[in-house]
């Protein structure tokens, strides 16, 4: 063990410690002179920089290590000569004359030396090489903020786009985004090796360079030309780093991208698959320009990382578009594209895109040139909640089918909702249906041209109007039940109003959001016009909602407009109760019918029906009896009594001597019916005419 001289001064201390931080300390240590001149440096700064000490000593430090940015540093250190005030770890790019192919990156801390009188006598500079932590740091934010930034909508072109921008410039000068066509539209991306053919899509461009060429746009579909390290890869998904120049054999296999290669002045290509669970989705092209440093493996680490990120991020994009896709096509599907045309109601509906319901809207045709008008919506979003809007509409067209009244159809039709309501509050507990409630409201309407009235009700507030021909508007008195399927079952209430001549009705779905309650209002003051079609104010109206806060509110809407049913289409007659009743009946509908010049056959079946309904009314039914012939899309036969009893349809026996009155009246009519109100009931049948 060496002794300490007890003798030794602090002049000969200080002489042996700067000796000992010149030859023996790990920290690149250097002297300048007041003009900038290498006085001194130490073994660590000869070790790093691999330069003779002739090409260092005397020399102005700026000529002799390579700075990237020579005058900004020394701006940086004639600025601490003259004040004094060091600069402690300034990072400085350079590189080494030794290895000029790779930038280095140094912390520099810059310190003033000065006499007792405070005069300057040069600087004294601490330098460590930070290079790898520098890299290593870049890398994380990097990373940290395609995780951050990348993936934040589920549109795979718009996340292809995020991750080629936050690429670009710092770890590229160049990226280009390639997708599998097929993933792209929601499809399962094809298991590795991907089959020759298999086309990509170009879904992300970013340079550095302005106006950079392109080998082809953004958007633009195509399979890979072979052999290439781009084909190579998406048979054998792993990174490759690719050097780039004129010689390679590969080049004229793809002549668009080599030309584009070529242009930019590319020099190194790094390409990176984008696998998740055994499929490629695309791959990863990020290229290098002028300078910039050869990728190593800690780059192809980190661009392995970034692309599976992305893919993971382009798979759920993915996902939801396939939803998204199955969703649409099953609403197209349960959804009417567009209003049955009736004889005396033209209409138009459109469906409202909204981010939490679902909209509907239908018109059925009814028995009595009557037509059913339907607007609803059911909360939520996804494929279930259309599938449910479907099961709704279907059970409304069946009820329908019965004629009933405006209020008893919700009642039945909240029956199945609340069956609806219960089926999804008895799944798992770890179904994602078994926590969201099921919301859903319906306003139901009954158009009748020959009385010119309208019967509705509302399951939910109902947005209801009355567009008068002069352009103001009147809303009926609707009560708003309560919402299908909810806990609360209080009756449904209808009621009835008339429609003006040339007027129009404007229905939007009720809101099954509390926090948006209906208002009749939205459909206030449409741009009604003589010429405007019922399409073109539809449109307006639409486009006017969905420019305001008041598009969340409905999520479908319908609009009518009542054409003047000829009154000559339409016939009457008053009918006694005794036995000639029949007789007068027929007598009636058979001159009816030739003045409409129904041919016989219809006729012949006609006259036939009626005896058989008249017959029921005058034996079973109460008076008095009335007799309506409606000349429509259908001839319409109906028979009115006050009796609230119907017949009902009966199989006769061979040996039976009646019965079959019924029976023969549903085969010779295409559907028949009984309808009942306050005054009593009323048997209809339809035929269809040629």
């Amino acid at each position: 063990m060496a002794r300490s001289d007890p003798t030794a001064s602090r002049s000969d201390l200080e002489a042996a410690l700067i000796e000992a931080l010149f030859t023996q300390s790990p920290v690149g240590l250097h002297l300048l002179n007041t003009d900038l001149h290498v006085v001194r440096f130490n073994t660590a700064t000869a070790l790093a920089l691999s330069v003779p000490v002739e090409d260092i000593l005397g020399r102005p430090f700026t000529e002799t290590y390579g700075l990237v940015e020579p005058d900004e540093v020394e701006a940086l250190v004639r600025g601490v000569l003259a004040s004094g005030v060091p600069a402690i770890d300034r990072i400085v790019r350079l590189r080494p004359r030794a290895a000029p192919e790779r930038e280095h990156r140094f912390a520099v801390s810059v310190f003033r030396l000065q006499n007792d009188r405070g005069a300057a006598l040069g600087l004294a500079a601490a330098v460590v090489d930070v290079t790898e932590r520098e890299r290593a740091r870049q890398r994380l934010n990097l990373l940290a903020a395609a995780r951050d930034s990348v993936g934040r909508t589920l549109d795979a072109g718009v996340t292809c786009q995020e991750l080629a921008d936050i690429v670009v410039p710092d770890f590229a000068d160049t990226a280009v985004v390639e997708v599998v066509d097929a993933a792209m539209r929601g499809e399962e991306p094809p298991l590795a090796p991907l089959p020759a053919g298999v086309q990509l899509r170009r879904a992300a461009f970013s340079s550095r360079v302005p106006n950079a060429p392109q080998a082809h746009p953004v958007g633009h579909i195509r399979d890979i030309p072979g052999p290439t390290p781009y084909t190579e890869i998406l048979s054998d998904p792993r990174p490759r780093v690719v050097r780039l120049n004129a010689d390679l054999p590969w080049l004229a296999a793809d002549p668009t991208r080599a030309q584009a290669i070529h242009a930019a002045g590319a020099h190194t290509l790094l390409i990176t698959p984008m696998t998740l669970r055994g499929a490629v989705l695309g791959l990863i092209s990020l290229y290098l320009i002028g300078e910039a440093d050869p990728y190593d493996e800690d780059d192809i680490a980190l661009a392995l990382d970034l692309a599976n990120h992305t893919a993971l991020c382009i798979d759920n994009a993915r996902r939801y578009t396939r939803e998204h896709t199955i969703a649409t096509t099953l609403e197209r599907r349960l959804l009417p594209d567009r209003a049955v045309p009736q004889t005396a109601l033209g209409t138009a509906g459109m469906p409202i895109p909204s981010e939490g319901a679902v909209g509907w809207y239908d018109t059925i045709a009814l028995p009595g040139a009557r037509t059913a008008l339907i607007v609803g919506e059911i909360a939520g979003q996804g494929i279930h909640v259309t599938a449910a809007v479907g099961q709704l509409r279907t059970v409304v067209r069946s009820l329908a089918a019965f004629d009933l009244e405006p209020d008893e159809l919700l009642a039945r039709l909240d029956d199945t909702a609340s069956l609806l309501a219960a089926e999804r509050a008895s799944l798992p507990s770890g179904d994602s249906l078994h926590h969201e409630v099921f919301a859903a409201t319906c306003t139901y309407a009954i158009y009748d041209p020959v009385a010119l009235t309208c019967a509705a009700a509302s399951a939910g507030p109902p947005t209801f109007a009355i567009i008068l021909p002069d352009g103001t508007t009147r809303i009926p008195d609707i009560p708003a039940g309560p919402q299908l399927g909810a806990v609360d079952r209080a009756p449904f209430a209808a009621n009835s109003f008339e429609i003006p001549e040339g007027g129009m009705l404007a229905m939007a779905s009720p809101s099954t959001r509390s926090a948006l309650p209906s208002d009749p209002e939205l459909l206030q003051r449409p741009p009604v016009g003589a010429d405007q079609s019922l399409e073109e104010i539809l449109d307006a109206i639409v486009s006017r909602l969905l420019a305001t806060d008041a598009g969340s509110r409905a999520a479908a809407v319908l609009l009518a407009r009542p054409r003047g049913f000829p009154s000559d289409c339409v016939a009457t007659w008053q009918l006694s109760a005794d036995p000639t009743a029949t007789a007068t009946a027929r007598h009636h509908v058979h001159a009816q019918l030739a003045t409409w010049n129904m041919d016989e056959e219809t006729a012949f079946n006609t006259e036939l029906i009626v005896s058989e309904l008249v017959t029921n009314a005058v034996r079973h039914g109460s008076p008095p009896t009335e007799l309506r012939l409606i000349h429509g899309r259908t001839l319409t036969c109906e028979v009115r009594d006050t009796s609230p009893a119907a017949p009902h349809l009966r199989h006769a026996r061979t040996v039976d001597e009646g019965g079959r009155g019924l029976f023969i009246v549903a085969q010779i009519a295409q559907v028949w019916g009984t309808r009942y109100n306050a005054d009593g009931k009323t048997i209809w049948t339809e035929q269809t005419l040629t």
